[in-house]
């Protein structure tokens, strides 16, 4: 995870969520920057992660097109950062 001038991602999710860890995790080894949102600690996030996707589902992905995923699989999301040029 690198500083939020420099993360292109935006991750609302939990510590505790399965499909949060496996996110952050592809994004890592893909050297993809996001900011991390907990919804259970950061104040308004869960609301955000919400108003976002329309659902309680974690993680919620959001990326520099505007677009979204909700609990991606790291396919999911390397073959939406290719067509971002991204990958």
């Amino acid at each position: 995870m690198a500083d939020s001038n420099s993360a292109t991602i935006e991750i609302y999710g939990a510590d505790w969520c399965g499909d949060c860890r496996r996110a952050k995790a592809a994004l890592d080894r893909f050297g993809i920057t996001y900011n991390w949102h907990d919804i259970e600690h950061d104040d308004g996030a869960e609301a955000k992660a919400i108003e976002i996707s329309g659902q309680k589902h974690i993680p919620v992905v959001v990326f520099r097109d505007g677009s979204f995923e909700v609990e991606p699989s790291a396919t999911d999301l390397k073959t939406k950062l290719e067509a971002l040029g991204q990958f």
